[in-house]
This record gives C-alpha cells, structure tokens and sequence, in this order.
C-alpha cells in the first residue's frame, strides 16, 4: 500500500511493510509489558481502565533501539538519539490520564521523539497531531506510527513552540519537553474548556508538571508534581 505523509514542506513516499502480528511477539516481552501495568501503573496512581488497557497494548519495545528492546518496559526513560529521551512508561500514562482524552477530540503533541506517546494517545483518539523540531526523529517516527498502523497520526517537522496553528483549535495539548514558561501560541490554539500538559520550570535541572485548563477565555492553572523532561529548544531557548 503506498501512503503519502506529510512532514512540515516535505513530502514523504513511503512504501511499507505489513505490521507484525501481535501474536508474533516475544512473549517474554508481552509478560514484561504486563508487569509493567500491574507494578508501575496499577501499583501507583493510574486507575484510568482505559489508559491502562492502553499502555497493555502498545509495543513500547518497538519504540527504541533493537538494543534497548529488553529495558523497554522498565520504568525509566531510554535514549533515543539526537540527545533525546523516550518518557518513563509511568509518566507516559500519568500524563495521558490526566487529560482524560475522549474519541474524537483533537490532540496535539509537542515533541514527538519515537512516536510512543503518539501511538498511546492514537488509541484513544483518532484525531492525533505531533509537531517535532528534530528532523530525523520526525521521519523516524511518521515510518515507524505507520509500520504499526497508527495511520491518522499527523506528523510535522518544524518548532513546535508554535503549535500547529492550520488544525487548531485542539481539545488537549500534551508537551513532552520542558520549558520555562508555557508557550503563548499553544494557549491560544487550545479550546475553550481546553486541557493543556507541560512540563514547567528549569530547563536544566527539574519542573513541575502543570496542567493549564482554559475557562472563560482565562487559564486555570494546577501544579502536580516533580518531574525531569529534556528542554524544548528552538524559538523557547530564546524565550
């Protein structure tokens, strides 16, 4: 099948294997996906049914290095390249809970990295949107959602402080890099009632996960808990 994906001004052909069978897998990896639910999701604060089922079913281990395949279901991040990180399987899903996306909406992801987050919120939404400044993890990652049939992920290449402002507005924005203020264009591209995710604070040391709600054209803001996400670069460095 040939599909066409659009990455910022470039165009992409790709002519693509047919997606493995999830009855193919190794089943030491399903068991290590499974104990990762029941130990570092369920064992903690993720109740969400869905989101659990969720994090249950996607191959994480597909997301990183053939090398790193039997730490993908621990629970810390994994290099990815480029100086980037793949989230902790528990921040992932603490995150996408926290959201609480429902079918339908629109969501915009800012920083795709290996496509993980994107393919978790694509299970819950059909209407997925991921902007990566990085161009060789955006081809990465489009082929890769693609390779695994996440085929209405949107991928961009470009400078995701700036959102994406042709498909705004977007129910939920979730940003998986850290940032000293929340970007202004985001905030502006999010719905009234819209949830935004980021991580806030010190690029260089730790931040505090924020979650931003636009109420009445104003923004409600929550702080939630330490954390340590690689900084967003691009336009926020010179912020």
């Amino acid at each position: 099948m040939r599909r066409i994906i659009f990455i910022g001004s470039i165009l992409l052909s790709l002519h693509l294997p047919i997606p493995p069978a999830l009855s193919s897998e190794d089943p030491s990896l399903v068991e290590a996906r499974r104990r990762m639910v029941e130990r570092d999701l369920k064992g903690r604060d993720i109740k969400d049914p869905k989101v659990l089922e969720v994090m249950g079913r996607v191959p994480r281990h597909l997301f990183v290095e053939p090398s790193l395949k039997n730490k993908a279901y621990a629970d810390h991040p994994l290099p990815i390249g480029e100086g980037q990180t793949i989230s902790q399987p528990y921040i992932v899903a603490l995150m996408t809970q926290i959201l609480k996306i429902r079918p339908g909406e629109r969501v915009l992801e800012i920083g795709t990295g290996s496509g993980y987050q994107a393919a978790v919120l694509a299970e819950l939404t059909d209407q997925v949107f991921t902007v990566e400044i990085i161009e060789s993890l955006t081809r990465q990652a489009a082929r890769r959602l693609r390779e695994l049939g996440y085929d209405k992920v949107r991928v961009k290449y470009g400078d995701g402080y700036f959102g994406w402002e042709e498909e705004a507005p977007f129910d939920a924005i979730i940003v998986t890099c850290a940032a000293n203020h929340i970007p202004p264009p985001l905030i502006k591209q999010l719905k009234e009632g819209g949830r935004l995710i980021i991580p806030l604070g010190s690029t260089t040391y730790f931040q505090t996960l924020t979650l931003l709600t636009k109420k009445m054209g104003k923004t409600d803001i929550q702080h939630l808990l330490g954390v340590a996400f690689v900084p967003m670069t691009g336009e926020a460095r010179k912020k």
